[in-house]
């Protein structure tokens, strides 16, 4: 089955909380919390807008995302949970480092030649 949002919605595959902390315990099912972090796998065409265009999405399919904890609609298809919610409803996306490391490596570079 395939699951296609409407709208402004996004359809998140919820990615598992870490079972061992920084120190090293492990954590039992019940001590858990429940996962905030997800890799959107698709998204709607955008927010229908007073003059009939749509907004663009500021999310993509595939970015890493963090949303809050009661967020959106759990979904589970086969061994997969999906949770369906609004563009609004995410917090921020994750974004790798080393794409801030290569832009810094830009500018610094730039500035040199600038210099010169």
């Amino acid at each position: 089955m395939k699951i296609r949002p409407l709208d402004d919605r996004v359809v998140i595959e919820i990615l598992e909380a870490e079972e061992v902390t920084a120190g090293g315990i492990v954590l039992p099912d019940t001590a858990k919390e429940k996962p905030q972090r997800g890799r959107v796998v698709a998204t709607g065409p955008g927010k229908l807008l007073d003059d009939g265009s749509r907004a663009e999405m500021s999310i993509a399919t595939g970015d890493v995302v963090l949303f809050g904890k009661y967020a959106g609609t759990e979904v589970r298809v086969g061994d997969v949970e999906y949770s369906i919610m609004r563009e609004s409803d995410v917090l921020a996306k994750e974004v790798k480092s080393g794409v801030a490391k290569k832009s810094a490596k830009k500018k610094k570079k730039a500035a040199r030649k600038s210099k010169k």
